[in-house]
Order: structure tokens, then sequence, then C-alpha cells
């Protein structure tokens, strides 16, 4: 997979227009059992598990598991025509992926309860305002695609593990309960990072441009 590939720094996640991803088949879901919806779910866990950032590039419908894929993403982009609809109560069935779980994270208890009970669909200047989206993107789905790969390319030119272990701390630090904490696992990060090659190598740099300077 892309995560054992060394030339990976960042994924970018989409769907062909005119939706991101319009959800499960119905007739697949409708017949699906516990075996199958783990199946079905493995996948957004493999998103959220990742251990490189991913970013969703979301320029039309995001409904049901595709909502799923989209909050199992680290950062989601979105194009005017994004749409974002939980789904699975107008279905008869009960949310599954970990969506109450991601949704309560990303947007806060008010408006999970407002898209997964109530049926409220978020629009893409929703999303950005709720805190859904980082962004809305003008333009067409190639804009947003450019966007997104943009956005990846500090990633990509940093050092891939330093890119890999600021991701793992970010996961750390969120579970901690104060400052301290966080201090303490963001030292011994900061300290292997100081001791890589990559460091030595760009503070080399630095040191050369400044002694060129006039």
């Amino acid at each position: 997979g892309c995560e054992q590939d060394g030339g990976v720094s960042a994924v970018v996640i989409t769907g062909a227009p005119p939706a991101f991803c319009a959800g499960a088949n119905l007739t697949a879901l409708g017949e699906a059992r516990e075996e199958g919806l783990r199946a079905i779910y493995g996948g957004f866990l493999a998103v959220a598990r990742c251990s490189l950032p991913t970013i969703a590039a979301v320029g039309g419908a995001a409904v049901g598991a595709g909502l799923n894929l989209a909050l199992a993403c680290d950062v989601r982009l979105v194009g005017p025509r994004a749409r974002f609809d939980a789904r699975f109560l107008q279905l008869g069935i009960h949310p599954g992926g970990g969506m109450t779980w991601m949704l309560q994270r990303i947007v806060g208890p008010q408006t999970a309860m407002a898209m997964t009970v109530l049926g409220e669909t978020v629009d893409a200047a929703e999303a950005a305002r709720c805190g859904l989206a980082l962004r809305v993107v003008d333009g067409d789905h190639d804009a947003l695609l450019d966007a997104a790969v943009g956005l990846a390319a500090p990633a990509v030119a940093a050092p891939r593990e330093l890119v890999l272990s600021t991701k793992r701390t970010l996961r750390s630090t969120a579970t901690v309960n104060n400052h301290s904490d966080a201090v303490e696992i963001e030292l011994v990060a900061q300290l292997a990072s100081m001791d890589s090659p990559a460091f030595a190598e760009l503070l080399a740099a630095m040191r050369t441009r400044i002694a060129k300077r006039p």
C-alpha cells in the first residue's frame, strides 16, 4: 500500500463528479450482516488509521457511507457543490462505521445530532463554517484537486519520517488531559527529529545561506 511506499508522503481521496461518494450499494447493504458490515467499515478504518496525512477532496454529495469516508480523512476540502448527508435513519437503519463518534469529534454534539437524528444536510458553506471542512474551493473539480494537492505539498516536501511522527503525536496528544503531558510526548519526538540526518542537512544548508549573506 501507499504507506509502505517511501515515495508517498500524503494521500488525496476524491470521487468522480458529480458525487464524492453516494454511499453503499443499497441491495448489498440490505443483505449484509455482521461480517459484511465489518468488511465495509474496514475500509473507513484503514483510512482513519493511515499513518500518512489524508485529504478528502469533496466535490459533490457525500452520503451515508460516503460521509464516513470523508470523516475518516484528516482534512476535508470542499467544492461549491459539496453536500454532506448522513441518511442512515431515512433508510431505516442505525448509523454505522463510527459515524456518530467521528461527527461529534469534528463538529460537536449539536450538529452531529442534527445530521444523524434530525436529517439535516450540510452544504459547502455550512461545512466550512462548522468545521466539517477546512475551506471551500471555488471552481470545478480540477480546481478542487489542485487545491488538495497544493495543501499536501508541504508534507510532501518535508522529511517523510517527520511527517509520520508529527501525525502520530497529534493522535497521542488528542487524548491527554493537560499541557505538561503534551510537552513530554512532543519532547521525545522532537529530540529524535533533531538527531535525524534530515535535520542535520537542513541545518547545514541554513548555515550556508546565512554565511553567504553580505
